[in-house]
């Protein structure tokens, strides 16, 4: 039975014959429990913490019935093992919005606690086709951006084994999701997938110690993504999230990490590859900003990063010899095929409309470059490499359109 037929059935169950035989299906509203759009967000909090917890054995889903407007929500909700959270959405790009006021509506958590992250994840849960929306953010005056704690978190105090994260929305967030473990207690098997958002302190995902496969896939950061509802960044506040220096993918202590189809714009870097991390980076598109890439390693075994399809657009900073599209550092082996720049002026942004080079390598890393593109750079060569570095150059092209043949 395909699932969208199955959820039709369980949510016509509900309606048909009440609350007690859809608890019995584990499959609850959670109007049903007291979770109410004019409800306080204490209120709200309260009523569903105490459904996951009753949900926890059973393994349930609570299902975040659209409602006009949203629903309140205080921070300090944890999901607890075995639960599902389920809204009606899946990624909105630019937003939800009401017919008669500036906002996002249907399956939506309205957040204004600024002490807590808004939702700890245990093992075994799921969350997905929900929006997050914080609605005192400034959009407009970089000096009123508010601190948020994460949306997501993992729970810091266990092993977490097994969670997804699905079809998300955030709205004016701070920073989406936090999975960064201690050793002890590490992460395993952890998916993103298909969330958009624009977090004002440029990270959107943190990975670290994560020992099993983590996945981020198909994720897009960009500052248009509240539009729909007449809330778009200034540019100050766009200049704001660059000068924090950070990057909106962060995976650190990580074995195999899978990263696709990642798009992000306006941030000041775009993916952090760990000094501990190994994995592959594919289909992707870092646009406005200072570092695309940033890859360093330990050594020599397994600090290996495999990076292909993709194009950067590196010309944010405050110095154009800081601008790099792609930058590595420490030892271990990168492998970068059909990568692209082409750098170049964005009204969205203050920005420098050009990159200084394609890639700099320092330390004694070495780098197989294969099919790449270099445009848009200032300095006399795409390449700057430290006299320790090795690389190897096939079929690359220079702003001139010439071929490269570095090192030879």
């Amino acid at each position: 039975m395909k699932l969208a037929t199955r959820f039709l059935m369980l949510l016509g169950l509900w309606m048909a014959v009440g609350a007690g035989a859809a608890k019995a299906q584990g499959f609850v509203s959670v109007k049903s429990v007291g979770v109410l759009p004019n409800n306080t967000p204490q209120e709200n909090r309260k009523n569903l913490q105490a459904a996951i917890d009753m949900m926890s054995p059973l393994g349930g889903v609570l299902y975040l019935e659209p409602t006009e407007g949203g629903y309140p929500m205080d921070g300090g909700l944890v999901l607890r093992r075995n639960v599902t959270l389920l809204g009606a959405h899946g990624p909105t790009g630019r937003g939800t919005a009401l017919p008669d006021r500036s906002g996002p509506t249907g399956s939506l958590f309205v957040i204004t606690d600024k002490e807590q992250p808004f939702l700890t994840v245990e093992s075994a849960t799921q969350v997905r086709g929900i929006q997050f929306y914080y609605p005192e953010q400034s959009w407009k005056d970089e000096g009123l951006i508010i601190p948020y704690p994460p949306t997501i978190r993992v729970a810091p105090d266990q092993r977490v084994l097994g969670v997804t994260l699905s079809q998300l929305s955030f709205y004016g967030e701070y920073m989406a999701m936090d999975f960064r473990a201690t050793g002890q207690n590490y992460v395993e098997q952890v998916l993103f997938e298909h969330c958009y958002g624009y977090p004002l302190s440029g990270q959107f995902i943190a990975i670290c110690h994560c020992t099993d496969v983590p996945r981020i896939l198909h994720c897009h950061v960009n500052p248009a993504n509240m539009r729909e509802f007449g809330r778009t960044f200034k540019t100050s506040v766009i200049d704001s999230v660059l000068r924090r220096k950070t990057y909106s993918y962060w995976i650190d202590y990580t074995d195999n990490a899978v990263l696709m189809d990642l798009f992000c714009f306006g941030v000041y870097g775009g993916v952090y590859l760990g000094k501990e991390s190994y994995g592959q980076l594919t289909s992707f598109n870092f646009d406005c900003v200072t570092n695309g890439i940033y890859k360093t390693g330990s050594n020599w075994k397994n600090r290996n990063w495999q990076i292909a399809q993709g194009s950067i657009i590196a010309n944010a900073g405050e110095r154009l010899e800081d601008v790099h599209p792609i930058l590595i550092e420490g030892i271990g082996h990168t492998s970068i095929s059909n990568v692209e720049c082409f750098s170049g002026p964005n009204g969205a942004l203050t920005n420098l409309g050009e990159s200084w080079d394609f890639i700099t390598v320092t330390g004694g890393a070495t780098v197989t470059l294969t099919g790449c593109r270099m445009q848009g750079y200032k300095a006399d060569s795409p390449i700057n490499a430290s006299p320790a570095a090795k690389l190897q150059v096939i079929g690359c092209f220079d702003k001139n359109n010439n071929p490269i043949t570095y090192g030879q």
